[in-house]
């Protein structure tokens, strides 16, 4: 006759019915960390919809933003963190106006930039707070840019580090995709564990003297790239 199988028992781990011979011993129970965090409606997105913003969409150049006015004659103590604001969302257009509306204003800011850095860190630690991974990579590849924007930009965000740097510990070994999302994160620069790794670098290059510690009290197992 054959035999029977036997029936397993699931067990949570450490109690009396997991040390029985047929207990499938359960893991403990998955963290929130990595979990996505739905994001409040923006002040950038009040903004457009009220007609604020200087900014249009030009389909004929493949959903590019055209300025409706030049790009230099901008306030950036306003302009710049409301569009660092923008960075939270996910839904069209409103993710494409602030994202390359960043870019655009960090190509043109020049000097500008350095005195509103204080208030882009929340905005910034909102968008990395989310956990969503396109807003995590949008964020971490606009930190690079911000960094390379201007004269001593990457020595004011060292007081900073506590603020972002957490979530940038919590995700750094988040290097690998499975199957065939290997080579398609790779080719988009969408890891989000080699961003981080790659702006980590960029933080310590261009932060200053302070730079390396301050990164190593956040990310404890950070290796510096530019220390023997």
């Amino acid at each position: 006759m054959p035999k029977k199988k036997k029936t397993e028992l699931n067990a949570e781990g450490f109690t009396t019915r997991a040390m029985m011979k047929n207990a499938k011993v359960e893991g403990p129970p998955t963290g929130g960390a990595f979990l996505e965090r739905p994001s409040k409606s923006t002040t950038f997105r009040k903004s457009y919809e009220r007609g604020e913003l200087p900014i249009a969409l030009d389909h004929t150049k493949g959903n590019k933003i055209v300025w409706k006015v030049d790009i230099d004659t901008l306030d950036y103590y306003h302009v710049l963190p409301l569009f660092f604001d923008g960075l939270c969302e996910t839904a069209h257009p409103y993710e494409v106006f602030a994202r390359q509306g960043v870019h655009d204003l960090l190509d043109h800011g020049g000097s500008k930039i350095l005195p509103v850095i204080p208030q882009l860190i929340i905005p910034i630690r909102n968008a990395l707070n989310t956990r969503n991974k396109k807003v995590m990579c949008t964020t971490i590849k606009i930190l690079q840019h911000l960094v390379m924007s201007g004269d001593k930009v990457g020595e004011a965000l060292v007081p900073y580090f506590r603020q972002i740097l957490h979530i940038f510990n919590l995700f750094k070994n988040n290097k690998k995709n499975l199957g065939d999302g290997v080579d398609y994160s790779q080719r988009k620069r969408e890891s989000i564990g080699e961003l981080i790794e790659e702006t980590l670098q960029m933080f310590e290059r261009y932060g200053g003297e302070n730079a390396f510690l301050n990164i190593k009290y956040m990310v404890p197992t950070y290796q510096s790239c530019m220390r023997n």
